[in-house]
Order: C-alpha cells, then sequence, then structure tokens
C-alpha cells in the first residue's frame, strides 16, 4: 500500500516561472492492484510517479509505503509503514533499488550489449553474487518468452522484444512495485496487447503496478483495478473498477 497525503511537487518557488506540476494530491494504492494515471500531456502525470517512486521529493505533503523493508527500515505491527518523505538520499536509493522496478518511455537500454547484460544491470550495486541474478534474469527472460535473445545485442531486436526486456529489467531485483511511464507510446496495437498481457500477469504474482499513459488501450483494459484521472496537477475523477 502506497498513501499520499496532501502532495505538492512545485517547481522554480518563488521566481517568476513558479510551475505546480501536483496540487495538493491525497491518495492510496493499495497493494496487488492496478492503477492507472490518465490524462493529457502536462496533467503531471509523470511528476506524480516520480514523487512515488522515490525519484523526486515533494515540496510539501506526505509519503507511506506500506510494509516495505530496506536494511534501515523493518515493518512491524507496530510501525508498518515508512515515511518516505524526508528521508536522505542514500535511503531513497536503496529503496528504490530494492522495493521499485521502472519501466521507461523510451525503454533506455544500452545499445552494443546483450538483452540479458541490460537486464541485470540493476542488480550489480545490490551485492548478490553474480551467478544468482544471471539465473534469475534467464528466468525472466524465459517468463516472457524472449530466452533466445539473451546473447542478442538489444539493437538486434524488435519493438515488441525490447519492451519484454524494459519488463525484465524492471523485474530483476523482485520489487514489490512497478512503475511504467507510457509504456506504449511507441507501440502499435497488437504490441500494446502484449504489453496489457505482461502487466496482467505480473499482477496475478502479487505486484502492485502503477502505470501513466494516455493510451484507451491502457486505461481501458479489464486489468485495471482503479482509473485515476489528472489534469493541471490534480486528480479529477477516480474510477475503481468492479
Amino acid at each position: 500500500m502506497i498513501k499520499l497525503a496532501e502532495v505538492t511537487k512545485t517547481f522554480n518557488s518563488g521566481r517568476d516561472n513558479q510551475f505546480t506540476a501536483v496540487n495538493d494530491i491525497s491518495l492510496t494504492i493499495r497493494k496487488g492492484e492496478l492503477t492507472i494515471l490518465k490524462g493529457p500531456s502536462g496533467s503531471g502525470k509523470t511528476t506524480l510517479m516520480a514523487l512515488i517512486g522515490c525519484m523526486a521529493r515533494p515540496t510539501s505533503g506526505r509519503i507511506l509505503l506500506h510494509d516495505i523493508s530496506s536494511s534501515f527500515f523493518t515493518p512491524t505491527a507496530d510501525e508498518p509503514t515508512l515515511d518516505i518523505t524526508s528521508l536522505p538520499e542514500r535511503f531513497l536509493t536503496e529503496i528504490r533499488r530494492r522495493s521499485f522496478g521502472f519501466i521507461f518511455q523510451q525503454f533506455n537500454l544500452i545499445k552494443g550489449i546483450s538483452a540479458l547484460e541490460n537486464i541485470t544491470l540493476p542488480a550489480y550495486p545490490t551485492g548478490e553474487h553474480h551467478t544468482v541474478f544471471q539465473k534469475r534474469g534467464r528466468e525472466l527472460m524465459e517468463f516472457l518468452s524472449i530466452s533466445r535473445h539473451a546473447d542478442s545485442p538489444v539493437d538486434w531486436l524488435s519493438g515488441g522484444e525490447l519492451q519484454r526486456v524494459a519488463i525484465a529489467r524492471a523485474l530483476i531485483n523482485s520489487p514489490a512495485i512497478i512503475i511504467a511511464d507510457e509504456p506504449t507510446a511507441h507501440l502499435d496495437s497488437a504490441l500494446s496487447h502484449d504489453f496489457m498481457d505482461s502487466i496482467a500477469r505480473l499482477k496475478a504474482e502479487g505486484k502492485t503496478i502503477l502505470i501513466a499513459s494516455h493510451d484507451p488501450l491502457v486505461y481501458d483494459s479489464t486489468v485495471a483495478d482503479c482509473v485515476l484521472t489528472m489534469r493541471d496537477g490534480s486528480i479529477i475523477e477516480e474510477t475503481a473498477r468492479p
């Protein structure tokens, strides 16, 4: 569970070009559900996801993560939630690495190295043994039906294959939460449906998933549990699916 309480993010505070990207949002994202942020470009979707994913800090308000473990925090019955709002950057880095998996619009894969090498890159800083995360990387490729491309440079792969490599990379550290920003923006309809099929499988495995998209194939999907419509930095509508 992720809880936001009166979260605001303002850029260039006190200047002539001051801009509020996220405006006083309170929100609960339930564990094991797929939540979709819907809205036009500039509505605040990406900024809100950056705040939730510990990639940016709010100007005001609080963000709480429930049942998230780290080297400096262990959830208990008396204290099950971690307030990430004012944590030092080194702690935020650990939380990002251990608890979140990110799927970016542009994939951000490294050309010239293999698909498997791209997938396992985020695991190196964890200190886990190389053979362990290599094995997990191959298992993820099998799960996503791209194991035949393990040793292929990503330069050789199709758009759909690149998307699945990006998903596998997001999963390599076994995160509880997956965050995807406009993941179907550069995919055709067939590949977008394939992506949502992959998301359905991850949800069935208990992952909490947050997607920002203005693609109807995403926000109209029957897999979604909740669709939040954003405009001008605010949530203007919340639709819970039965």
